[in-house]
């Protein structure tokens, strides 16, 4: 699909760069996230993956072009306005000590509440929905510190629901997770964006996994845009010996790809 095609665009980048210290870190990036949609971005380490990420959720300024949310400069939006329609999950959380896991799930809640504000029923009731709905009810209690990374994982992805976002941005969800927990992890995010509708854009290097849990994969390669299509047909052994500087070869069903095996460097 060529970005902007449907014209239904919930998020647009339109030409982004982005420079630090006189480097180039993106240059002319150029992608549309469509409602609902899970879109992957990939690339080797250095690609900016993090960095696009980051522009993508209005947590960064471009160095050049901008981006868009629904139609609009996303630029434009307070950063209370932009939390209550887009949450950033990023690759180590961190809260500092002494947050019980009810602390962390409600802190999704501030977007929504002035300075001096009183929490109301409704912001206690998303917070206990939030829990209930990743399975961290029983946890409320426990110190964040004192969680296994899988159980951390899920009280985050916790306080991204109860801020009740429509885009959410996962920095490499499952980084330093075992395979159980990899799987746990995804799995709860596809549920829940099924049920809450969620677009989501992911950050991931697991290729095989990339593939299976996402809709659309784009490739970053030195800070540019190496490919952008659907996931089961956009990879092939020349992008992946071009971008990855591996051999490998790609498992199909009919013109599908559904496993890439990495033969050698």
């Amino acid at each position: 699909m060529v970005p902007g095609e449907m014209g239904r665009e919930l998020l647009q980048a339109r030409g982004v760069g982005y420079r630090i210290h006189g480097r180039s870190i993106l240059a002319d990036v150029t992608v549309a996230v469509q409602p609902g949609e899970c879109l992957g971005v990939i690339g080797p380490n250095g690609a900016g993956k993090t960095t696009l990420m980051r522009i993508l959720a209005g947590l960064a300024r471009p160095s050049q072009g901008q981006v868009l949310y629904q139609g609009r400069p996303l630029a434009r939006l307070s950063d209370r306005e932009r939390a209550r329609h887009i949450a950033f999950m990023s690759q180590n959380p961190h809260v500092g000590f002494g947050f019980t896991v009810r602390d962390v799930v409600a802190m999704g809640r501030y977007p929504y509440r002035g300075r001096l504000q009183e929490w109301r029923p409704d912001d206690w009731a998303a917070v206990e929905g939030a829990m209930a709905a990743t399975g961290v009810a029983h946890l409320r209690d426990r110190l964040i510190t004192e969680l296994s990374g899988g159980e951390r994982q899920r009280v985050f992805l916790a306080r991204a629901l109860a801020q009740a976002p429509r885009v959410l941005f996962l920095d490499e969800p499952i980084a330093n997770l075992d395979v159980r927990y990899q799987l746990e992890i995804l799995s709860l995010v596809g549920r829940l964006r099924d049920r809450y509708g969620w677009t989501i854009v992911m950050a991931i290097h697991d290729l095989n996994w990339a593939m299976r849990w996402c809709d659309r994969l784009l490739v970053l390669y030195r800070g540019r845009v190496a490919a952008c299509g659907p996931a089961g047909t956009v990879l092939d052994e020349a992008l992946i010996q071009d971008v990855f500087g591996v051999h490998s070869r790609i498992e199909r069903d009919g013109h599908r790809a559904v496993r890439v095996e990495f033969l050698s460097a």
